[in-house]
């Protein structure tokens, strides 16, 4: 980006502000559906961190995987599960709190340590700009085909298990009352008999 070099530092403190501030948010808020999104929020400002960066393609990718397809599953997968468990305190929960801290605490400083001692080096070759896009679809389909197929697979399967988490069964043996009645699918609960093995079973009979 053809930007100053002052809007590119205030960019930069803003885009590190959300991105801090989310995470804390993802973290430390109860309530699952809001740290869900919160974590997208994290995901977009880390993309503004790539376009400071003239990583115009990476930039992109992050929203596209993480923001359109990651964190909608994990948000599918937190309201179709609906699961209603009522919160029991722990006893002696303060000690687990400054546990967490400190090991949070701890890790922040030795991150900090690592980034101020490292000699960090500018590198001097000229950025692919426009043709970044081309040279990434080349080495994403040549050197780096095993991950990139690994990946999409991986997304499958997280895809195919919120499905199994949200499924519903179906009960043939309920009576419908009415129209809307009908329009409702009745859930069993896990720790009884399937329905198939009932339908076969009063068959039998």
């Amino acid at each position: 980006m053809t930007l100053a070099e002052g809007v590119q530092l205030v960019s930069f403190g803003l885009l590190a502000v959300l991105i801090i501030g989310t995470a804390l948010g993802v973290v430390l808020l109860s309530n699952i559906v809001y740290s869900a999104f919160l974590l997208g929020g994290v995901f977009l400002s880390i993309s503004g961190l790539y376009v400071l960066l003239n990583a115009g393609f990476v930039a992109a990718a992050q929203i596209l995987i993480y923001v359109g397809a990651v964190n909608v599953l994990i948000l599918f997968g937190i309201m179709l599960v609906n699961k209603n468990q009522p919160f029991t305190p722990v006893r002696r929960g303060w000690i687990r709190l400054i546990a967490t801290g400190g090991v949070c605490a701890g890790l922040f400083a030795l991150l900090s340590t690592m980034i101020l001692a490292t000699p960090w080096q500018i590198s001097t070759a000229m950025p692919a700009g426009d043709e970044a896009t081309v040279l990434i679809g080349v080495h994403f389909f040549s050197d780096f085909l095993l991950p990139f197929e690994l990946v999409s697979v991986l997304l499958l399967m997280a895809l195919v298990g919120a499905i199994i988490l949200a499924r519903r069964e179906f009960l043939p043996e309920t009576p419908v009352g009415s129209v809307s009645d009908a329009l409702t699918l009745p859930e069993r609960p896990r720790e009884l008999v399937p329905a198939g093995r009932e339908i076969g079973e009063s068959t039998e009979s």
